[in-house]
């Protein structure tokens, strides 16, 4: 069921913050439809907004990067923006508790005919 919004004369003043952590204070235990009518908001669009980042230095064994650096060129992304995809899913299926593989995968090997066979053509 969908809340009501107060009249414009039932609506409370806003009062005045000194400081964004007394605003951030008030919000946590202040309804929002005392003070605001809603009805009336817009969305509003940042189009250059972007969200802050951190540089960071990161060590990686050569063969991993080489293989990440191959996937993104499949893929035609940087690999560092792959490495962000990757870091962020497995970020969310760890905090949603889905199971995840710490196993690396393997290499696939030659089957014990295909072995057998070298050997014979050697021998």
């Amino acid at each position: 069921m969908r809340k009501r919004s107060r009249p414009q004369t039932e609506r409370k003043p806003l009062p005045t913050f000194h400081t964004e952590r007394e605003e951030r204070e008030f919000w946590e235990t202040h309804d929002t439809s005392d003070y605001v009518d809603w009805g009336k908001a817009e969305v509003e669009r940042l189009p250059n907004l972007k969200p802050s980042t951190t540089t960071i230095s990161l060590r990686l064994p050569t063969p991993l990067l080489a293989d990440l650096k191959t996937l993104a060129n499949k893929r035609d992304v940087p690999y560092q923006s792959l490495l962000k995809v990757y870091l962020a899913e497995r970020v969310i299926a760890e905090h949603r508790g889905a199971p995840v593989s710490h196993k690396r995968p393997q290499p696939a090997r030659a089957s014990s005919r295909t072995t057998g066979a070298r050997r014979r053509a050697r021998g």
